[in-house]
């Protein structure tokens, strides 16, 4: 009984050793492995992050020095696609600014004194409150008759600016071809002939450029008998086509 027990006690014991030898093994080769795979995680993740420092750096001085040297590099003509496609856009803008320049450019020029014959008829009317101007193109070319006649009746340094009614403009520009004429309506009185009124033969009309009156006026014969002004009730209507119901009647 004894000798069975002892050699139990001693199986036992030598099961024990083996499985603890196992277990040692085990966790020095769990050990080892874990090592072997930090060590390759490292490995793996230092040329990446060599490569991220490497790309990043690349990248950055590559664009640093892109945005650096582009002024001179890209405005050479860089025919890279950021480039190409920034120099695309600054051709494509200048080229949409040269056209509309060129179109600016090649618009009609303004009418100026020289260009065009002014000529003034007495209204339809009893009594006379209105005259109309018919300015006619004598020009070669085309011309824009820009905004109203400035009229003087009187000395044109002294005499009273006629002004305009504003509900007469036209929507679109006034553009004569030659011998083509264009109308402006003209009240020169109110309620007929009045005590303050003054008989003139002829009136000065100046033209503009834009908003701005040009050099030189136009000297217009008035109808046969002269015309009473009260220049106090003096209005003038814009340059149009043609004379408009409604626009044009003041």
């Amino acid at each position: 009984m004894r000798s069975t027990r002892t050699h139990r006690r001693n199986t036992a014991l030598a099961v024990a050793a083996v499985a603890a030898l196992s277990l040692g093994l085990t966790a020095c080769g769990g050990d080892d492995k874990g090592t072997r795979d930090e060590g390759a995680a490292t490995h793996a993740s230092a040329p990446a992050e060599a490569g991220a420092s490497s790309g990043s750096g690349t990248g950055g001085s590559t664009t640093a020095g892109g945005d650096a040297s582009a002024a001179p590099g890209k405005a050479s003509g860089t025919s890279g696609s950021g480039g190409g496609s920034a120099g695309g856009s600054a051709g494509g803008g200048t080229g949409t600014g040269a056209k509309n320049a060129a179109a600016g450019g090649g618009k009609t020029p303004s009418c100026t004194f020289q260009d065009v014959r002014v000529t003034a008829a007495k209204a339809d009317e009893t009594p006379t409150e209105h005259i109309v101007l018919t300015a006619v193109n004598k020009s070669s070319r085309a011309c824009r008759l820009d905004g109203y006649p400035l009229i003087a009746f009187g000395q044109i340094q002294t005499a009273k600016d006629i002004p305009a009614v504003a509900k007469s403009k036209p929507a679109a520009p006034v553009v004569l071809q030659p011998g083509a004429p264009a109308y402006a309506n003209v009240r020169v009185v109110l309620g007929g002939v009045h005590e303050d009124n003054k008989v003139v033969d002829s009136f000065n009309v100046n033209l503009f450029t834009g908003t701005a009156p040009t050099e030189g006026s136009i000297v217009v014969k008035a109808p046969a008998g002269g015309i009473a002004v009260d220049e106090a009730a003096a209005k003038t209507g814009y340059w149009t086509q043609e004379l408009r119901n409604g626009a044009d009647e003041f």
